[in-house]
């Protein structure tokens, strides 16, 4: 992969910021790069060619770390969303379900035979796309800290399953090396929460790494990182797992601002853009459009996830919120990684997927602007802060 491309990639990439720039269409910024990457890509122009080694080597870490930001902004460390838990658990419980039900109906009815797929596509949220919209109107109350908690199960699940569903007949590896990966990752939160008790050795330690200029926490994240990935790699498991995993570290201690800065930094300003430009470069929406059974599955799967979250409603969520909670594009855009690796997806299945994440994601930017702040009928909520994704 040459230079000329790299900046071409960039380039495309800023049609992100472009789309989003205005705020009341509510677009996120990774449409805009997965729309870029279509253009330049197998589906556009062809000017790029995303089966090149270091194309997807480039492409994986920026997955990592889009993942990592993302699990670092699931506040599990807030107390009210913990309160809330048990009703965030039962409203992913119901929502479960019925996506089960829905995605095995899909399934037979387009004779894919992706039930399990197609399920845990349809049951997932976006923690990372969802809550920021939510933030921006100030909400809180008890019913919006559950929903937060019902996301955040909701995402840990879903991410877990994907791979073990993606091969199911070789789920052994992946279900040990996902144990691996969690078992590694609450030590290393039990050891950092720790070191952080000890607080004027962690300043000497920041003001240190500052004043030298050595960036030793972001270097640090890296190194945890990308040994995450190396136990997925040799587990067959997705990066995802392992970015996740490690953003929930992150969050579980409280992650130092000027490494969120320098993460975010490093993921928005590049690596993450590369990803989902590459994410985009690799889907084949031309295989859609020859095939409208595609985007009519596109169709049903949006449609199945808006109808699947609406089952929360049985816990007490109400309506316009458990449609705000269908948003999702990180599973969707995994499983869309996952299989194309895998060559699992037929011709235009992998567009298919995407077509029923922009679906879910109008729907919850619909259902977002309906919401108003509300009084809060319960203790005090702390909102989630500084999601940037």
């Amino acid at each position: 992969m040459s230079f000329l491309l790299l900046a071409l990639v960039v380039l495309v990439g800023l049609l992100g910021p472009l789309l989003a720039a205005r705020s009341a269409w509510r677009i996120p910024v990774v449409v805009g790069e997965i729309v870029g990457g279509l253009v330049i890509g197998t589906t556009g122009f062809q000017l790029v060619d995303p089966r090149l080694d270091d194309f997807q080597l480039l492409a994986n870490i920026g997955f990592g770390l889009t993942m990592v930001v993302a699990g670092s902004h699931v506040p599990v460390s807030d107390p009210t969303v913990r309160q809330a838990l048990v009703r965030g658990l039962l409203g992913a419980v119901a929502v479960g379900a019925a996506a089960a039900l829905l995605g095995t109906a899909i399934a037979v009815g387009f004779g894919t035979g992706h039930a399990a797929l197609y399920g845990v596509v349809i049951a997932s949220s976006s923690a990372a796309l969802v809550l920021p919209m939510m933030q921006s109107l100030g909400l809180k109350g008890t019913s919006f800290t559950r929903l937060v908690a019902q996301i955040a199960v909701a995402d840990v699940v879903c991410i877990v399953l994907l791979p073990l569903v993606i091969a199911p007949d070789a789920a052994l590896w992946p279900a040990v090396g996902a144990i691996v990966i969690a078992i590694a990752a609450v030590l290393l939160a039990v050891v950092l929460r720790r070191v952080g008790r000890h607080t004027d050795r962690r300043r000497r330690f920041h003001a240190f790494s500052e004043r030298r200029r050595f960036a030793l926490e972001l270097r640090f994240s890296l190194l945890v990182l990308f040994a995450f990935a190396a136990i997925a790699q040799f587990a067959s498991l997705s990066i995802m797992l392992a970015g996740f995993a490690f953003g929930l570290v992150l969050a579980s201690v409280g992650e130092p601002r000027r490494l969120a800065r320098q993460l975010f930094g490093l993921t928005e300003g590049f690596f993450g853009p590369l990803f989902f430009v590459w994410l985009g470069a690799s889907v084949d929406l031309r295989a859609v459009v020859a095939q409208p059974s595609m985007i009519l599955l596109g169709l049903a799967l949006g449609a199945a996830a808006v109808l699947a979250h609406l089952a929360a409603r049985a816990t007490g969520l109400p309506a316009v919120q458990a449609v705000a909670a269908a948003g999702q594009l990180g599973v969707p855009v995994a499983a869309v990684t996952l299989g194309l690796q895998s060559g699992l997806l037929a011709p235009g299945e992998d567009g298919a997927l995407l077509v029923g994440a922009v679906v879910a994601l109008a729907f919850s930017a619909w259902a977002t602007g309906r919401m108003r702040p509300q009084p809060d009928s319960g203790a005090p909520t702390k909102s989630a802060q500084g999601i940037p994704h």
